[in-house]
């Protein structure tokens, strides 16, 4: 990748939720292009979309400029918004209860902190070439998890 600002996708699946879920991301810059994919075998939709996020910015191999696009208004409420009132209240939510996951939000928070992240939300399975692609390595990712 190069210093031009990344283009990130992301995306999660699940089959049953909970169930066998999958993520994907696609990431692109400077003309070039990186896919990444990968599953679990009980899990959730939620942790899935997170996931997706968490292993796209560990590929990033320094810090940089990046527009993480994503079909999920959970992960772009939750770290543009949400967050700050979960770290300020012990990681609770406001009605006091544990927030879920939050073991992914904090490493996305400390991930999201070594770049400078611009977060946009798309809608999903409406035609986005970039979150279409996000979506069908996310059924890979959930395809390629061994059955029982």
């Amino acid at each position: 990748m190069t210093d031009d600002i990344i283009d990130i996708y992301t995306d999660g699946a699940c089959k049953g939720n909970p169930g066998v879920g999958g993520w994907g991301a696609l990431l692109r810059a400077g003309g070039k292009t990186r896919e990444l994919h990968g599953g679990e075998a009980h899990t959730t939709n939620n942790r899935m979309e997170l996931l997706a996020v968490i292993r796209a910015l560990e590929a990033l191999t320094r810090p940089g400029r990046a527009r993480v696009h994503t079909d999920s208004q959970y992960v772009q409420l939750g770290i543009s918004k949400w967050i700050h009132g979960w770290k300020k209240n012990g990681w609770r939510t406001a009605d006091k209860k544990p927030v879920k996951n939050a073991e992914l939000w904090r490493e996305l928070d400390a991930l999201a902190a070594l770049h400078e992240l611009e977060w946009v939300w798309v809608k999903g399975h409406a035609g986005h070439e970039g979150n279409e692609r996000a979506d069908a390595l996310a059924n890979l990712g959930a395809a390629s998890v061994p059955r029982a």
